[in-house]
Order: structure tokens, then C-alpha cells, then sequence
């Protein structure tokens, strides 16, 4: 069955991959992003939507325009850094944009939603493997507004019968089998891709932060999820 479905920040890292997936799955894809960080070049696998969540006029315009089976929503500002010396961004992008979809998601009878959380609503691990039940006390705002977010899915889900489901991964990295898609940040703050800057000269040096961990040489150990 082919359904109609609109990814939210689909000129992204993440979301592009899901778009290219979507399309490869014979799906009709359309891709929302601004372009503020992003890039128009990996939007390649879907009709491409310039547009702002706190654009209302351009959402409604948007739902009028196409029917959606459902929504992946990948749109958010996510340098933990900036979210501490920055909050209004991050509470005015991730979170009010966010309501602004829900409402016209809402308006036009769409009910199904993927949302792009993250393992920072987490905050210091009380213990490791994390699970679903790991208390979430995120300690900078990033964390703070996606979990936000979290707690409006639930009560939408609870008092207007939206579907939702809620990604909380870690650290993801790497790039499509095909090379078309991989990681594409300006500046590039990711730690993979500055590894492999610094080991081909590209970059003089790369920084590790924090001597103080319980591990062997006291710097820390990270996950990662291969997207």
C-alpha cells in the first residue's frame, strides 16, 4: 500500500536517510524543512517544501495542499552547547514548532507521528544498558525541550487519539550503502567525522573532553548507532 508521508526535516542527516528509505519503499514523500541548517542537496528523494514549523500559514498551506498518511518529525535545533547559552531557540523551535504541526496534524484528521527524540532527555545514566524505564532528567535544555515535546505526545495521544511514537537514539552516525547520504554538518561537530578529518590532515587536531570518567584512562566511552 503506498501512503503519503511527510518528513520533517528531511534535508537532514537523519532525514534524508528516512526519506531515501520511504522512497526506495515505493512511498510518496514529501520533505518540510527550512534550510537554516540543512542542505537542498540531500533532499534528492522526495518533493522538497521550503517551509518554518512556526510558519503557520505555510503548514496549513501545506495540509490543504497534500493528504499525509503520517509524519516523521526530525526538525529541531540540537547543539547541546547553544541550547544552554541560547534556550528561547530551542523552546521556540523544538517545542513550539512542534505544536504548531500537532495542531494542524490535528486540523486535517492526520493521527500518526514518528518523532525524532533523543537519549539526552535521559541526562546522566543511573545505570547502563538504559532501558525504556531510565528516570529521564535531562541536564541542558536540548534534552529538556525534546522531552517536553515527549510529554505533549502524551497528552495528545490521551485526549485527541494521536498516534505516537518516540525515538530516543544516541550518537548516530555513518552513511547510505550507496554513498549518496552521510554526514553533512557546517560547522561539523560531530566526533566521527572530526576523527576522520584529523587522520586525512584535513583538521590539525580534535578534542577530548572531560579526564574524569571511571575508565581506564578516564575519558569517556560513547555509543553509537550505525543510521
Amino acid at each position: 500500500m503506498k501512503n503519503k508521508i511527510l518528513v520533517v526535516g528531511g534535508a537532514g542527516y537523519i532525514g534524508s536517510h528516512m526519506a531515501k528509505m520511504l522512497a526506495c519503499d515505493k512511498q510518496d514523500v514529501v520533505i518540510l524543512d527550512n534550510l537554516s541548517t540543512d542542505f537542498r542537496h540531500l533532499a534528492k528523494y522526495g518533493e522538497l517544501i521550503v517551509g518554518d514549523l512556526n510558519d503557520t500559514h505555510c503548514l496549513e498551506n501545506l495540509f490543504s495542499t497534500h493528504a499525509f498518511n503520517g509524519i516523521i518529525h526530525f526538525a529541531a535545533n540540537s547543539l547541546v552547547g547553544e541550547s544552554m547559552t541560547n534556550p528561547a531557540k530551542y523552546y521556540r523551535n523544538n517545542v513550539s514548532g512542534t505544536l504548531n504541526l500537532l495542531d494542524v496534524m490535528l486540523r486535517h484528521n492526520v493521527k500518526n507521528l514518528i518523532f525524532s527524540s533523543t537519549a539526552a532527555t535521559f541526562g546522566e545514566p543511573e545505570y547502563t544498558p538504559i532501558d525504556e524505564k531510565h528516570p529521564q532528567n535531562p541536564i541542558n535544555t536540548y534534552g529538556t525541550s525534546k522531552l517536553m515535546v515527549e510529554k505533549i505526545l502524551q497528552d495528545y495521544v490521551t485526549a485527541y487519539g494521536l498516534n505516537s511514537v518516540c525515538l530516543r537514539y544516541f550518537n548516530a552516525c555513518g552513511a547510505d550503502p550507496e554513498g549518496e547520504l552521510g554526514e553533512c554538518h557546517d560547522p561539523e561537530t560531530h566526533l566521527i567525522p572530526l576523527i576522520l578529518q584529523a587522520a586525512s590532515g584535513k583538521r590539525k587536531a580534535i578534542t577530548v573532553f572531560g579526564r574524569d570518567y571511571p575508565t581506564e584512562d578516564g575519558t569517556c566511552i560513547r555509543d553509537y548507532i550505525h543510521r
